[in-house]
This record gives C-alpha cells, sequence and structure tokens, in this order.
C-alpha cells in the first residue's frame, strides 16, 4: 500500500522533474534536496537510465536511502563548497540535468552553478521567490534551459504502476511514521521539524 500511495504524490513528482529535464541513458544528473520528492527524483533517474546521480542533502539517514535508490555520489556540501564538489565529481564541467526540489533561492543558486552548458534545470520544488537569475551570466549565455513545474502525477500512473507492482522499484520506504487520524496534526509537524521523511496515516 504505501509504495501504491506515492503515485499520487511524490513518485509522480520525482518522475515529472526526471522527464522534464530529460534524463536518459549516459545522463548525469544532480539532485538537489534530500525530501521525499528529492528521493523519488532519484529513484526516477536511475529508472530512466542515468550514469550518475549527484544527491545534495545533509541529512545521513535521508542520503543513505537516496543511495539504495541509485544516487552514486551524496555531496553534503552548500554553497560554493557544494557546486565545487559536484563540478569536481564530473570532471570540472558540471551536470546535464539539474533536479531541484526545495524551492528555495540557495537552491536555485545552487543549481545555476552545478549545471553544464546546454543543460537543463528542472524544478519541481515550488519557488519561494519571483526572482532569479535567468540572465547572460547566469543561464542565457549557457544556453542553460529551465523546465519544470506543478507534476501531472494522474498523468503518469500508467507508466509508474507496473514498475510499482512488481517490486522492481520500492518508493514506499519513503514512509518512515505511521499515524492514526486523530494525529494528522502532529504528523504535519513531524515533517516540518525534519523528524520525518513521510507520514503514513493510517484510519
Amino acid at each position: 500500500m504505501p509504495s501504491l500511495l506515492t503515485l499520487s504524490d511524490v513518485l509522480g513528482t520525482g518522475h515529472h522533474a526526471a522527464k522534464m529535464g530529460g534524463v536518459g541513458p549516459r545522463t548525469r544528473v544532480a539532485v538537489i534536496g534530500d525530501g521525499a520528492v528529492g528521493l523519488m527524483a532519484v529513484l526516477s533517474a536511475k529508472r530512466l537510465g542515468a550514469e550518475q546521480i549527484i544527491l545534495m542533502g545533509r541529512h545521513a539517514q535521508r542520503t543513505d536511502l537516496g543511495r539504495d535508490y541509485g544516487a552514486t555520489d551524496v555531496v553534503s556540501a552548500r554553497g560554493d563548497e557544494g557546486i565545487a564538489a559536484v563540478r569536481d565529481l564530473t570532471g570540472g564541467d558540471g551536470v546535464h540535468v539539474v533536479l531541484e526540489a526545495v524551492g528555495h533561492m540557495p537552491a536555485y543558486e545552487q543549481a545555476v552553478g552545478v549545471v553544464r552548458a546546454g543543460g537543463v534545470i528542472s524544478r519541481v520544488g515550488v519557488p519561494q521567490y519571483e526572482d532569479a537569475g535567468i540572465g547572460f551570466a547566469s543561464l542565457f549565455g549557457r544556453n542553460v534551459r529551465l523546465a519544470g513545474g506543478p507534476a501531472p502525477a494522474r498523468a503518469y500512473v500508467e507508466e509508474l504502476l507496473p514498475d510499482v507492482l512488481d517490486g522492481t522499484i520500492d518508493p514506499g520506504r519513503v514512509f518512515d511514521s505511521t499515524v492514526g487520524i486523530d494525529d494528522v496534526p502532529g504528523g504535519y509537524r513531524d515533517m516540518a521539524d525534519r523528524r520525518s521523511l513521510k507520514v503514513f496515516v493510517k484510519p
């Protein structure tokens, strides 16, 4: 049941990020964010054949799950240090595709810093900002494309459901806590405070 539930939200969103970014065989990918959507972006990039998947996150329990889902590397540093680490892992070039699953300006700036010329930044983290650099120095001059948006999760169910049913993928592992109906507010608090990754509500 938990894996099936991810089809309605986080799995579809991570898959949307990867599809909008054009992830495929031989693609080098960076995933920014180790929340449930970021981890589903890792799983989706792996499922689509990415050659290298660099997960940028700081919570060991989550990045360990990210490795299980297919991350080849984990970078815990942020800012310039994190950008330098990703570029070092890619021979100085940066990645073909960035899957940004946070939505804050520092995450966007990190995405701009790690994407290679001609690459794609695919955002599914809801932007908490209106103004972001897209000019010559940031995107335009390097032919970097900006993609992403709200995920049409229902549109991906037929594609993803067989892999869930036959056990090819196990997205339900993102549920690390279970609560009853009366404890739903507490479950939301636990996710907001990062005590839980994703809460399963069991009536």
